[in-house]
């Protein structure tokens, strides 16, 4: 039977450039983001960027995340733990092209509704903070989405996602 897929694992950061905090359940506000993490704070890298983009949580595939790193590691480069992503939500039982269809869509996480906005183009920012090299070329069509949040709920790890 094949597994649904669901929330492997949660992250926030409090402010940019802190490390990512596991957490095993946190609450999204509508509009906002998760709370306590730096974007629904407006303390994020990009929170003042122009033009403004809805960075209220972002999601990523393990599936991507294991993909990058055997590009990584087969190039003789370190290997991202899934915190070092600096994403929110990394869903397994999911492949990346899969993720990256939900954008313009509502889809479910638990009970929570969200709507894929856009592509979360990988950039340079997790390499320089995890001291690492390459993240944008491995993360290419593997570093997730942007959602945004349309009612205030919680998520829990092993929620399922549902299109």
């Amino acid at each position: 039977m094949e597994k649904k897929p669901s929330i492997h694992s949660i992250y926030i950061c409090p402010n940019a450039g802190l490390a990512m905090e596991r957490r095993l359940q946190v609450k999204a506000l509508a509009g906002v983001g998760i709370e306590g993490d730096r974007y629904a704070l407006s303390l994020g890298a990009f929170s003042k960027s122009y033009p403004p983009k809805i960075r209220e949580i972002t999601l990523i595939t393990k599936a991507g995340i294991d993909i990058a790193n055997h590009y990584l590691n087969s190039n003789g480069l370190l290997e991202f733990d899934y915190c070092e992503t600096r994403r929110n939500i990394v869903i397994e039982g999911l492949l990346p092209d899969e993720l990256n269809a939900l954008v313009g869509k509502v889809f479910s996480l638990g009970k929570l509704k969200l709507q894929g906005v856009e592509l979360c183009d990988p950039c340079e920012r997790p390499s320089k903070l995890a001291n690492k090299m390459n993240f944008q070329n491995a993360y290419e069509n593997n570093g997730g989405i942007r959602a945004q949040v349309l009612e205030d709920g919680n998520l829990t790890v092993q929620d399922l996602l549902e299109i």
